[in-house]
């Protein structure tokens, strides 16, 4: 998959109209959902008698559906099933997970690993680590590790419509980009329904459609109290570990894992990226909250029109990098 493969792997359809409603016909929607494990928020500006409650209930559904197939929390998803056959036969696969996988497995290779679907053996350690309050052995990381390997022991075969994992323990964890992917997809439900002038927050991650009548883009605010984005056509994901995280012995360990060392990321760091996708913007935060800053605004500058700022809090106070290009995604 080359770069800009992941900005258009579900673009959202601009709507066209050869005279737009002048802007004080336009009417504020706004509809929330529980998904994904978070918050869903979607907001539609319509014009005249148009009514966007059935499109945003079919873009909630869209996410539902997706959630379905790609949760590694859910017994009855593709992704369990997948984790159920390892180290036997290719699975069928839905689309959804298969387009996922493909870009995930992608993002396996930019990065050097830094990013890996198959981190499921360890986020499963972490996970069980951050409810008991304890730091996993470290036996346990070690006979974990081999299991988590994207780029030699994940299959993809999108023509056949099969996947599979390798190595019998291998399990997916798409924590860090399927969300991202929800996102786009929620958004050109709404955009199939005829309201592009739309934006969907889902947890961490936002992808705006069309600005908002008589505006250049979507207001959207960042951590840190930093200036906000304004955001058209464009997508922002903000990984970090304001919620998921937990303490022992004075070190504050998050939730995003290292994939190839098991451990868990130290400290306070907020990582946003503004891309083409969501699914793009998603997967480069979580691969660049583990890289570090310097080596994630490396990786981000390997792919066209997508930004970073990367947030370091130390006791001597946050250290602040940004790409050249992130300033303009404020206008």
């Amino acid at each position: 998959m080359t770069p800009g493969a992941f900005g258009a792997v579900f673009a959202a359809a601009a709507c066209l109209a050869l005279s737009p409603p002048s802007p004080a016909a336009w009417q504020r929607h706004e509809f929330a959902s529980a998904h994904m494990g978070t918050r869903a928020r979607l907001v539609v500006y319509a014009s005249g008698s148009a009514a966007p409650a059935a499109a945003a209930r079919a873009a909630f559904a869209r996410i539902a559906e997706i959630d379905a197939r790609l949760s590694d929390y859910r017994d009855d998803s593709e992704v369990a099933a997948l984790a159920r056959a390892a180290g036997g036969q290719p699975l069928a696969g839905s689309r959804d997970l298969l387009v996922v996988l493909e870009a995930a497995q992608e993002m396996a290779r930019r990065s050097d690993g830094a990013f890996d679907p198959t981190v499921g053996p360890l986020s499963r350690l972490w996970r069980r680590a951050r409810r008991q309050n304890y730091v996993p052995p470290a036996g346990e990381i070690a006979a974990a590790l081999p299991l988590v390997d994207a780029r030699r022991a994940l299959r993809v075969d999108l023509e056949q419509g099969t996947a599979s994992l390798l190595r019998q323990g291998m399990s997916l964890d798409l924590g860090g980009i399927g969300k991202g992917y929800a996102a786009d997809e929620a958004l050109a439900t709404l955009s199939q329904w005829g309201f592009d002038r739309a934006l969907v927050e889902l947890g961490g991650e936002v992808v705006a459609g069309a600005p908002p009548p008589d505006s250049e883009g979507w207001t959207v605010a960042l951590p840190e109290g930093a200036p906000p984005l304004v955001l058209a056509r464009r997508a922002a994901s903000t990984s970090g570990e304001a919620e998921q995280w937990f303490e022992q012995d004075g070190v504050r360990y998050s939730h995003v894992v290292d994939p190839r060392t098991g451990a868990a990321l130290v400290g306070r760091r907020s990582v946003t990226v503004v891309a083409r996708s969501g699914l793009l913007a998603d997967a480069l935060a979580t691969a660049a909250s583990v890289l570090g800053p310097r080596a994630g605004l490396a990786l981000v500058a390997t792919f066209p029109e997508a930004e970073i700022r990367y947030v370091l809090e130390s006791d001597q106070g946050p250290t602040v990098l940004e790409s050249p290009g992130f300033a303009h995604a404020r206008r």
